[in-house]
């Protein structure tokens, strides 16, 4: 059977074979579990119709890809962008399980969306492509079988949409997506849950990679640490207010349309994240954002626009950092305890099995040697949902 050419997902899961490969040779019986586990137990497709401002009738496509419940309800999110088409919510939906996986929460994994382009359009318009999409999507989710999230274009905004239209449609007040807000419903830390995981992590890291990051090296808490992070939501902004706040130096952030780069030394501040957040919400563009010390470089992304830097945090999209970009990288060289804990059992987890099957024997990680957190990760999210599998019968 000739399966059609899906470039994105057939990257990730070439890259989980490749990661887990280390694995597979000690314990072929798992290869079985692998070739399951690729295809998703289920994927929707519809039509979605919605009127714009004139009353004049447009179509997009929708989406929803149920890749894996084995853990628990599928959990995804929901990306809004021209972009979006089924071979990137296989590739999104199919991380989305193992990376679910390591939190320790029962959670599947599933990723959906659209085509449909938010920018440009009136808050009425949003609405009703909002309302069209939950009218197919609503049949199919549910608080304990699919619990859709946020995405690129897919903000607070649209969630209360949704959310609005999925309340009319079956009659119930349910816990169905997550991104509400926090009077109805929302965690007051669901926002910044991504971007300051992202730090937390990073925060566990680096001593490995930076030994002498007691005694001033790089570290989040050097104010001489320069660091790159691209895009500009969710992600993005709350993993520059969480590197602002312990005190290193944010230096770039970025949107479809360019970069901007601090070139005053200085970095980011906060009232600039903020307003930077403020714009997003009317999906502006941070050309609009620039002032002194503040330069704009239209169509770029910015890892090759700063001279030096310590760390890059890759917060927009996939495959945004190429080969160049990264040698160009290498040369330049509390408000959720709860959170903070779920990244610091992440990062041991991925420590421990990255020890164990990406470094020379007898070689471990108290060595100075950082093993592979990618090999990690992936092995210890396979084998624990693989091995839930296997008890509820998916394989033998």
């Amino acid at each position: 059977m000739v399966l059609p050419s899906e470039p994105e997902f057939e990257q990730a899961r070439n890259e989980l074979a490749t990661s887990i490969a280390p694995f597979l040779a000690k314990h072929p019986e798992y290869e079985r579990a692998f070739e399951i586990v690729q295809i998703p137990e289920r994927i929707l497709q519809f039509r979605v119709v919605w009127e714009d401002d004139q009353g004049r009738p447009h179509v997009n496509r929708g989406y929803r890809v149920q890749f894996n419940s084995t853990l628990g309800p599928y959990k995804g999110g929901l990306r809004l962008h021209p972009s979006v088409n089924l071979s990137i919510l296989k590739f999104l939906g199919f991380e989305q399980i193992f990376k679910n996986a390591l939190t320790g929460i029962n959670m599947g994994g599933a990723k959906g969306g659209s085509d449909f382009d938010p920018k440009g359009k009136s808050d009425n318009e949003i609405r009703r492509f909002c309302v069209s999409f939950m009218s197919e999507l609503s049949r199919h989710i549910g608080a304990d079988t699919d619990v859709p999230a946020g995405d690129i274009g897919t903000g607070g905004r649209e969630i209360g949409f949704l959310f609005g239209a999925y309340k009319k449609l079956r009659n119930e007040w349910v816990g169905v997506l997550t991104g509400k807000g926090p009077t109805w419903g929302g965690s007051y830390t669901r926002p910044e849950a991504t971007g300051y995981g992202l730090i937390y992590y990073c925060l566990e890291m680096i001593p490995y990679l930076n030994p002498g990051h007691v005694s001033g090296g790089i570290s989040f808490s050097n104010p001489e640490t320069k660091v790159l992070i691209s895009g500009s939501g969710n992600v993005a902004q709350y993993a520059a207010l969480k590197v602002i706040e312990l005190g290193a130096r944010v230096m770039s952030l970025s949107d479809s349309k360019g970069s901007l780069i601090a070139c005053d030394e200085k970095g980011f501040t906060k009232a600039d994240i903020e307003k930077i957040a403020a714009l997003k919400l009317k999906q502006g563009v941070l050309d609009k954002v620039v002032r002194e010390g503040l330069e704009w470089h239209a169509g770029k992304r910015p890892w090759t626009l700063v001279k030096q830097a310590d760390i890059a945090l890759p917060c927009a999209t996939q495959n945004e950092v190429s080969e160049e970009e990264a040698q160009a990288l290498v040369k330049a060289g509390e408000v959720d305890d709860k959170l903070k804990g779920i990244m610091q059992r992440c990062f041991a987890t991925t420590l421990t099995v990255g020890s164990e099957y990406s470094l020379p024997a007898g070689k471990t990680a108290n060595d100075g040697v950082l093993p592979s957190l990618v090999v990690g990760a992936n092995i210890a999210g396979f084998k624990k949902v693989a091995d839930a599998m296997k008890e509820q019968g998916d394989w033998w």
